[in-house]
């Protein structure tokens, strides 16, 4: 429910973001740099689908991790209650001012998202011919291609600031320098805990049990986004067919220009806060509930009470 009550949110925000609604408007008039437009066009419908498959991913993933650590933690509290002296590890103003910190993913994290992938959306396709027909088989080299540059990008001036970690994880919660320099005018003990939880969670986000999990997720939404796109082809390999022309559906294709306003629309169906099969599938992912449980056995262990009470 957390989950489906925040995808409204970050749908909003990507499609304000990447807004191609404003260019169909202008192409409706017949301007008479229709081209550019198709251009512009071409960059912002790829780049806004391939966005709401990171960002939705990202969001299930970090929500999972940090509901199951906090989880960890009230378990922790409500066996110490009674105890004397003891001060609750995650106290509820501690949990809110934690939680909130998600509104990275859909600020400033998103908006570097947005940036890196449309680099990689016009470095890939940005030199194709509206008129080249496109097969499936294609279209998966060029999400492929592009999903090569964002999770893994060379040294170059625009990666420096996450050179040496996950590529992925400066998108889903600030950096601790960062996170410091904003509390730097005083912190307040809740501030200081906060920070405490912040870290716990950055160090699991940076883990390789953590990567595995997300690329599963990504390879999973990816891939849904081939077999939304399929159903579009299909019509296309029927009429071949019948004229003979066809063996198989990789072999149906379409032009660039036709794809366009097919990939553009996914994102209603990625970023739906109605049950969505592609939201629904990363929820009942074993890797993801499997990562979850981990998290929260070693929020909730002994061992972290035993050195809460010393």
């Amino acid at each position: 429910m957390t989950v489906l009550s925040m995808l409204p949110n970050l749908r909003e925000a990507i499609m304000q973001q990447l807004n191609s609604e404003s260019l169909t408007s202008l192409l409706k008039n017949r301007p008479a740099n229709k081209l550019e437009i198709w251009e512009d066009l071409r960059i912002i419908s790829f780049s806004r689908s391939i966005v709401a498959v990171y960002s939705t991913c990202m969001l299930v993933v970090l929500l999972r991790v940090q509901l199951n650590i906090i989880g960890g933690y009230i378990y922790l509290d409500n066996a110490a209650v009674g105890k004397n002296g003891t001060t609750p590890l995650a106290p509820p103003d501690v949990q809110q001012q934690y939680l909130s910190s998600i509104e990275h993913l859909l600020g400033d994290g998103l908006n570097e998202l947005i940036t890196v992938v449309k680099k990689a959306v016009q470095n890939v396709i940005g030199s194709l011919s509206l008129k080249q027909s496109v097969s499936l088989q294609e279209l998966e080299k060029y999400l492929g291609e592009i999903r090569e540059q964002v999770e893994h990008p060379c040294n170059s001036s625009e990666s420096v600031i996450i050179a040496n970690k996950s590529p992925l994880c400066w998108y889903l919660i600030p950096d601790e320098e960062a996170t410091l320099t904003s509390q730097a005018s005083g912190l307040t003990e809740k501030d200081l805990t906060t920070l405490r939880i912040l870290n716990e969670t950055r160090d699991m986000l940076e883990s390789t049990d953590f990567s595995t999990v997300l690329n599963s997720c990504l390879n999973r939404g990816f891939s849904r986004l081939l077999d939304n796109m399929a159903e579009f082809f299909k019509p296309m390999e029927e009429a071949m067919t019948q004229n003979g022309k066809i063996n198989s559906l990789s072999d149906a294709k379409l032009p660039l220009a036709k794809i366009i306003p097919i990939i553009n629309g996914q994102i209603h169906s990625t970023c739906s806060e109605t049950p969505s099969h592609f939201v629904q599938d990363l929820l009942l992912m074993d890797q993801v509930k499997d990562f979850a449980a981990n998290i929260y056995e070693a929020f909730s262990s002994p061992q972290q009470l035993a050195m809460r009470i010393q």
